[in-house]
């Protein structure tokens, strides 16, 4: 699966805490919906590091099989 690594994520706009993250604040990833080279992804601890960007059919992947998981 390809990934990239976007240093600029600090300049988007839009960035939202993941639902899946968790509720204590301390594993806590934030996403930015809409781009158009997928979803990029950052550790909401370090809004100043970068983003990797993942494919969306990636992501959705990812989503479901979390969504699996915590139904099962």
């Amino acid at each position: 699966m390809p990934e990239r690594v976007a240093p600029q994520a600090l300049a988007w706009s839009g960035w939202r805490k993941s639902s899946y993250s968790g509720a204590e604040g301390g594993s806590c990833i934030e996403v930015l919906d809409g781009h158009p080279a997928g979803v990029p992804v950052r550790d909401s601890k370090d809004p100043h590091g970068p983003a990797v960007v993942f494919p969306a059919a990636a992501w959705r992947e990812f989503i479901g099989a979390v969504k699996d998981t915590t139904m099962a």
